[in-house]
């Protein structure tokens, strides 16, 4: 910032990492806009002895890398032409046209470095009140990138007021351009939704979602209803929001595909969904499958029957967990071997499991 401002340009931080500034969450992301063309922030960058890499210099971003940390820094922009993620821009020196290029007015704030607020399309009110709203008419912010649909809801999920609902307008035009979904990439999704159900408590946003429709040009055939069961469970049990676990829940048509998920993911998601309609107590499910998932699918199972958790859930994870089965293949054979030899064993291990694991070596083979 002293390096752009000592050039004499405007220099401000915006979108998330002023929002977030200014309701004390953590800011993840560091964004500079300001006047200078893309060439003259390099310039200035390496006078200051700063690394500046030209990751999307055509869109007129340059990242500056200053104390081990990279900042975005990017050349206002106003519209030229609007056509979807191709619209053409050109660089503009007036920070009301970088701002009305924005999704929501509570990502068009801008600070200067000496922390003055700078808010031109009045989104301060919308922030204070966790009111997410579009910038201008809905419909066309929607129409610029699809995926806006998708941060509508995540935004509300993260910043809204679940008592004041989601902003009439905004949910209107998701609904009526809810198509446009089926035009974006599977990972822009994919991304989206995880970040979507990482949210402490992503049932409001999630069951708007579903009744829009755009649940369904999400996850096929997923079922919102018994997620605020799960949320609530979660908090109880002071466990932490986890997307895969929440999509367990919410089920649906071809998962791991539609939304890219990675090859881990897929197979816990897997892991989760057979798991609720499995036999295996809590104990089993600690030996076989770990403690982590042991928890997630009981979690999973009461929100599904809408039953409470197993009264002695921890305790009984905690004996999962540290459990060895004491019987070797080398200790039936030669007597068992091939199919019949890891029948026995099964058999072995099924009897130690059923009496809490307390069946010694010895009395396994006696």
């Amino acid at each position: 910032m002293q390096a752009l401002g000592q050039g004499r340009h405007q220099a401000f931080f915006v979108g998330g990492c002023v929002r977030n500034a200014l309701i004390d969450a953590p800011v993840d992301d560091i964004d500079i806009s300001t006047d200078a063309r893309p060439e003259r922030v390099i310039e200035l960058a390496e006078a200051a002895k700063l690394k500046a890499v030209p990751t999307g210099i055509e869109h007129g971003t340059i990242t500056v890398v200053s104390g081990g940390i990279p900042h975005e820094v990017t050349t206002f922009r106003k519209d030229v032409e609007t056509f979807g993620r191709h619209a053409v821009v050109a660089f503009s020196t007036d920070i009301e046209d970088d701002a009305r290029r924005r999704d929501f007015t509570m990502n068009a704030l801008y600070a200067d470095a000496e922390g003055r607020l700078h808010d031109p399309l009045d989104g301060l009110p919308d922030l204070r009140a966790r009111h997410v709203r579009f910038i201008d008419d809905p419909e066309q912010r929607i129409r610029e990138d699809y995926l806006r649909i998708l941060r509508f809801f995540r935004f509300h999920a993260w910043y809204g007021d679940p008592a004041e609902g989601l902003n009439a307008e905004g949910l209107a035009a998701a609904a009526a351009l809810a198509d446009g979904l089926e035009t974006l990439s599977r990972e822009r999704v994919g991304a989206e939704t995880k970040k979507l159900l990482s949210a402490p408590d992503p049932s409001p946003a999630v069951a708007a979602m579903a009744q829009a429709p755009i649940l369904f040009h999400v996850l096929p055939g997923a079922d919102a209803e018994r997620l605020p069961v799960l949320v609530h469970l979660e908090q109880a049990a002071g466990v932490a929001p986890d997307p895969i676990r929440r999509l367990a829940l919410l089920g649906g048509q071809e998962i791991p595909d539609r939304l890219r998920l990675s090859k881990a993911e897929g197979k816990r998601l897997h892991l989760l969904r057979d798991g609720i309609g499995s036999e295996a107590g809590t104990a089993e499910l600690a030996y076989r499958q770990g403690p982590e998932a042991a928890r997630d699918i009981e979690l999973l199972r009461a929100a599904t029957f809408e039953a409470p958790l197993p009264a002695a859930l921890e305790d009984d994870i905690a004996a999962g967990a540290k459990a060895v089965f004491p019987v070797k293949a080398a200790d039936l054979m030669p007597r068992y071997h091939g199919p019949e030899l890891g029948r026995k064993l099964a058999e072995l291990e099924r009897r130690w499991i059923a009496s809490r694991f307390t069946l010694d070596r010895d009395a396994l083979l006696g």
